[in-house]
C-alpha cells in the first residue's frame, strides 16, 4: 500500500504518467543540452578548486568519475577538462568563468522545463526569472560537489594520520571506505531534493527523503556502476563508432542520467496523487 492506495493502482498511475509524459524523449533531450552543459560545468568547479583550502578536491572528483563513467568516457572527459583548465586557469576566474557558468546552467534550464512537464505545470516564471533559478540550482550544485567531495578527502586525511599513529584494522578500513560512499550518496539525496524543489514552477515542501528522491539517487549509482560494467566487458562503442566511441559512451551515460531524473519526479508525482496532495504554480505563493 502507498498511502492508501494499491502497489497495482500506485504502479499503474506511475506508468500512466511516464507515459503521457514521455520521460525517454525527454531524457534524451536532456542527455543533449547536459553533453553541451557538462564539459563548462566541470571547468567552472576545476577552476574555483585553487582556491579552496583543502588540497587533492580535483583529484578526488576526478577518480570518482573514473570508477562511475566506462574508462573511454572517463578519459576523454577529464582530458578534455584537464586541457582546459591547465591551459587557461589564469583567465578563468573573470569572463571566461562566467561564460562556463551560463553554459553549464543551460543544462540545468533544460532540466526545469522537463520539471514542469513532470509536475503537470506550465512556466508562469519570466525568462530572467527562470534562468536566474537555472544559474542559482548551478552554483548550488558547484558547492554542493566541492563540499562532498572536501569530506570525502578529509576523510582520506583522518584515515591516514589514524594509520600513521594507531595503524588501520580491517574494520576501519571498512568504514572510511563506506564513509565515502556515505558522503555521495547524502549529497545525491541532497542535489535530486533541490531539483525537484527549485526546478518546476510549483509550491512544494523542501524534503531531502522521498521515495522519487531515493529512487533516482541509487537507480543513479547502479545505472552507472552496471554501465560501466557492460561497456567494459561486453561491448566495444569503438569497434563500432571509432574515435568517437568515447563521446557516444558519455552521451549514453548522461541520457540515463536525464532518465533517471524524471523518473524520480514523475515518482514523486505520483506519491503525491496518492497523497491527494495539490499543486499550486510558484507565481501564486502568497507574500
Amino acid at each position: 500500500m502507498v498511502y492508501g492506495v494499491s502497489w497495482k493502482n500506485f504502479l499503474g498511475g506511475l506508468y500512466g504518467e511516464v507515459k503521457r509524459d514521455n520521460i525517454f524523449n525527454g531524457a534524451a533531450a536532456l542527455g543533449f543540452y547536459l553533453t553541451l552543459a557538462i564539459f563548462p560545468g566541470m571547468i567552472f568547479v576545476m577552476a574555483v578548486i585553487p582556491y579552496l583550502p583543502i588540497a587533492n578536491v580535483d583529484q578526488a572528483i576526478m577518480d570518482l568519475l573514473r570508477q562511475v563513467l566506462p574508462g573511454a568516457a572517463a578519459n576523454a572527459f577529464t582530458s578534455v577538462v584537464d586541457e582546459v583548465t591547465n591551459e587557461r586557469r589564469s583567465g578563468l576566474l573573470s569572463l571566461g568563468l562566467a561564460a562556463a557558468l551560463w553554459a553549464s546552467s543551460s543544462g540545468m534550464y533544460a532540466i526545469m522545463q522537463q520539471m514542469n512537464i513532470a509536475f503537470d505545470v506550465g512556466e508562469g516564471r519570466s525568462f530572467l526569472k527562470a534562468r536566474a533559478t537555472a544559474l542559482a540550482l548551478t552554483l548550488l550544485f558547484g558547492v554542493l560537489v566541492l563540499g562532498a567531495f572536501s569530506l570525502v578527502v578529509l576523510g582520506g586525511i583522518i584515515q591516514s594520520w589514524i594509520g600513521n599513529r594507531f595503524g588501520l584494522s580491517d574494520a576501519l578500513l571498512m568504514f572510511f571506505a563506506g564513509f565515502r560512499w556515505v558522503i555521495i550518496v547524502l549529497a545525491l539525496l541532497l542535489a535530486f531534493a533541490l531539483v525537484y524543489y527549485l526546478a518546476p514552477n510549483v509550491k512544494r515542501p523542501f524534503v531531502i527523503i522521498t521515495p522519487g528522491n531515493l529512487t533516482a539517487t541509487f537507480l543513479l549509482i547502479a545505472a552507472s556502476l552496471g554501465f560501466r560494467l557492460y561497456t567494459s566487458n561486453f561491448v566495444d562503442f569503438g569497434a563500432t563508432y571509432g574515435s568517437i566511441g568515447a563521446v557516444i559512451v558519455l552521451m549514453l551515460w548522461l541520457y540515463m542520467a536525464g532518465f533517471v531524473i524524471l523518473l524520480g519526479a514523475e515518482i514523486n508525482v505520483a506519491v503525491e496523487h496518492c497523497k491527494g496532495a495539490d499543486k499550486q504554480p510558484v507565481e501564486t505563493r502568497k507574500r
